[in-house]
């Protein structure tokens, strides 16, 4: 004789995923808890005479934007940019200014460049993370001499070879937002 079980009790290959849904915390909250975080890293324990922290914060928001695409609206830059700017050291309203550009910028460049690839991103991310620790630099008072700008190179490598590793850790941070979680009924 069978036995009948509530609907919900079944398990088969596919009814694990019935009756379930998303976190609304994880799936709103978890892209903006991620970029703060990675803007918190100026407050790390390490001493150095020059500047060498990629700055995270940015590239968290680059590869939100460059991985899930309409995720964060363009607005997002304001909020975001600000409280970078709280702890990073620079200027008040440097990171409110570049964080807003460096989002229409991006979606400027996904109108004219519908097609994505690996590549393409990772040499998007190079160019804006080189644009905006110079321009950073400048707004920080840097200057325009050579031997300044020299300052940057090791932050700026740095950066480049990390953002590979920031666009995997989002993709993972992507899956988890999107993991369903069982519904109490």
């Amino acid at each position: 004789m069978m036995e009948t079980l509530h609907p919900n009790a079944r398990r088969d290959p596919f009814g694990s995923r019935i009756n379930r849904a998303q976190s609304p915390l994880l799936a709103y909250g978890l892209p903006w808890a991620s970029i703060l975080l990675g803007s918190l890293t100026p407050w790390l324990p390490i001493i150095s005479p020059a500047p060498v922290l990629p700055p995270l914060g940015l590239m968290m928001i680059l590869a939100w934007r460059l991985v899930r695409p309409g995720l964060l609206p363009l607005w997002a830059g304001v909020p975001l940019g600000f409280f970078d700017d709280l702890f990073s050291g620079q200027p008040m309203g440097s990171g409110i200014l570049l964080f807003s550009l460096i989002l229409i910028g991006i979606e400027l460049i996904e109108i004219r460049f519908p097609w994505r690839s690996f590549w393409f991103d990772w040499l998007t991310a190079s160019g804006i993370v080189a644009i905006y620790l110079v321009v950073a630099g400048l707004l920080s008072g840097l200057g325009l001499s050579l031997d300044r700008l020299q300052i940057l190179v090791p932050q700026l490598l740095l950066s480049i070879m990390l953002f590979p590793f920031v666009a995997r850790l989002v993709a993972h941070l992507d899956r988890l937002r999107l993991m369903r979680v069982r519904r109490i009924s």
